[in-house]
């Protein structure tokens, strides 16, 4: 107590130095904490947000999961999944326990007066309900068979209620989608924004409607549940490829002529995504640790110079060298936990900020503050250890006749 007493008291005397001192550790403990909470923030949102899909499930596209410019370009030149492979792979497929077929677009939504435009519109599969997690607030979905007869019902968002509809219950009313009539039958729940995109501006309706009304003018998505669960993934997407793969005359060493994206797989590309910037992010914010730590050395110094009489006292009076390196050590650390303590209120201000103003979610756990404290700490123990040390060293009578 007589140490940290005494180390107080030190750093208190000089007040405005010890804060610029600090400058250096407070920026990298405040980078430290508002990149990570807001790296945290984005890993947990998308995944309870972004990745929808079921463990069990993956979807077969023609693209996949595009990570370059020649990956794109190749995927491009692959013939498009249509409706007689969706077929084939429904009928052929002994380890798929369902397979869903969606396609949408973008198109204008009105009733009288109102209208509402860039609605996306999706057509699916009955079973895409199941397969996709559709939660539904108020309705049903559409029945197998209101597909096979091409009805014109829907499901709709919040969005496309709250502008179309109003306060009236929209269940049972029509509404033109594109200039087709549709009945709506069903209201999705409020599902909010990801990454400011809201995600209720979005309708169902039969994909056999879809296609009657609008056309199939792009390549499928097929949603495929792996039969016996995720340890039947595997079994699943080789059963996919054989059959794709023979529909397509594909030579036995080519590349797949398809994509698949999997919950699994789309984490995977986002953590390396994430870990690229994490790292980036780091050393940034650990080159200001070490300037601040730089810092905090150089002041260390100074300060045993400018108190080396008091140190030639405190020897004279009993002191041991331990107790010399140990006040020392105490000051630096004391120094940089403050500026830990500061860059840990302001990383947090910072990422409630980016969190309020923009739409990138952050979360700052308390491991985080605990992680952001004990790097200051870290900083401080290593810069003051050689002027702790120099100090522990002066001759008490050399010390004593210092001026």
């Amino acid at each position: 107590m007589e140490t940290l007493r005494i180390a107080a008291s030190a750093l208190g005397t000089h007040k405005l130095r010890s804060f610029l001192t600090l400058l250096g550790v407070i920026i990298g403990v405040m980078t430290v904490v508002s990149v990570v909470s807001i790296i945290s923030g984005l890993n947990n949102y998308i995944q309870e947000k972004v990745f929808q899909l079921n463990p069990d499930v993956y979807v077969v596209t023609q693209f996949g999961i595009i990570t370059s410019r020649e990956q794109f370009l190749e995927a491009a030149k692959r013939k498009r999944i249509d409706w007689a492979d969706y077929d084939a792979i429904r009928q052929r497929c002994h380890n798929c326990a369902a397979v869903g077929v969606s396609e949408n677009r973008r198109d204008i939504v009105k009733r009288g007066a109102k209208k509402l435009s860039r609605v996306r519109v999706q057509g699916a599969t009955p079973n895409m309900a199941e397969i996709s997690n559709v939660d539904l607030d108020t309705g049903r979905f559409f029945t197998p068979a209101e597909n096979a007869h091409s009805a014109n019902v829907t499901v709709i968002g919040t969005d496309v209620r709250d502008e179309i509809f109003g306060k009236l219950d929209p269940i049972g009313r029509t509404m033109t989608i594109g200039n087709h009539p549709f009945k709506v039958i069903g209201l999705l729940k409020k599902q909010g924004s990801v990454l400011g995109q809201s995600q209720d501006n979005q309708l169902w309706i039969p994909i056999n409607a879809f296609r009657k009304q609008f056309g199939i003018r792009s390549s499928l998505d097929l949603f495929i549940k792996a039969k016996d669960g995720v340890p039947g993934m595997q079994r699943s997407i080789d059963d996919v490829r054989v059959i794709l793969r023979s529909r397509r005359r594909t030579p036995f060493r080519g590349d797949d002529p398809f994509g698949t994206v999997s919950a699994e797989t789309v984490q995977k590309v986002w953590k390396n995504i994430s870990a690229g910037g994490f790292a980036l992010m780091i050393f940034i914010s650990g080159i200001s640790l070490v300037v601040g730590g730089i810092v905090i050395m150089n002041i260390m110094l100074v300060s045993v110079i400018e108190r080396t009489r008091e140190i030639g006292v405190r020897r004279a009076l009993g002191a041991t060298k331990k107790n010399i390196r140990r006040q020392f050590l105490t000051e630096a650390m004391l120094l940089a936990l403050g500026g830990g303590a500061v860059g840990v209120v302001l990383g947090y201000l910072i990422s409630k900020a980016i969190s309020t103003f923009f739409p990138l979610p952050t979360l700052v756990r308390p491991s985080l503050v605990i992680s952001g404290l004990l790097i200051a700490v870290i900083t401080g123990a290593l810069a003051g250890y050689f002027p702790a040390r120099r100090a522990a060293r002066l001759p008490p009578v050399e010390a004593l006749r210092y001026e």
